[in-house]
């Protein structure tokens, strides 16, 4: 995951924080400073205005969205690692930021795009392609199951950890990375067995 640089990620970062726990971008400015730990001014010198901090978050959770999803790019590792590594750093960004489908979804659902929109949209396409491929080989489908089995799989990784849910599930899994591989292999291996 993206580390933070400086106040302008702090601000961001934040601000992709309470996207997610709102559900929506629909986040005052003075919620975000609070956040943030910064004075309002910090958001005109940074970015503008809100709209503007607006894109620069969509780009912050497009990096962030790209570099979970990189251990797919991965050649030295095997398929099933790719996916393993991949859904543990997913994990990660779901625990860092509750509700991490917000950007996604209200891109999605804008009746008018703007061209950051379009961006979020094309860069999951792409991030979701890559996963199939690598699905197809791992747990051996093809054609609808390929979607069906992906649902669950994607379902398996965020849901458990967004939000206050993550509660509801072991801790240790949430808090350890082995314990995380563990739960991950497991979801893989229940994929593979049935048909």
């Amino acid at each position: 995951m993206k580390e933070l640089k400086g106040i302008e990620e702090k601000i961001l970062d934040k601000a992709l924080y309470l996207f997610g726990k709102n559900g929506s971008t629909n986040v005052s400015i003075r919620t975000i400073v609070k956040e943030a730990e910064v004075n309002v001014s910090a958001i005109n010198y940074y970015f503008g205005s809100k709209d503007n901090m607006l894109k620069y978050v969509k780009q912050f959770y497009i990096d962030n969205i790209t570099q979970a999803y990189s251990p797919l790019d991965d050649e030295e590792l095997s398929n099933e690692e790719r996916i393993i590594r991949c859904a543990n750093e997913i994990i990660e960004y779901s625990l860092r930021y509750p509700g991490v489908l917000v950007m996604n979804k209200e891109a999605t659902d804008s009746k008018e795009k703007d061209e950051m929109d379009i961006k979020i949209i094309e860069n999951t396409r792409e991030a979701n392609k890559k996963l199939d491929s690598i699905l197809i080989e791992v747990l051996n489908c093809k054609g609808e199951e390929v979607k069906y089995k992906r649902a669950i799989f994607i379902s398996s990784i965020i849901y458990p950890f967004m939000s206050e849910s993550h509660e509801l599930f072991d801790k240790e899994i949430s808090d350890n990375i082995e314990s995380r591989f563990k739960y991950i292999k497991y979801i893989i291996r229940m994929l593979k067995e049935h048909k």
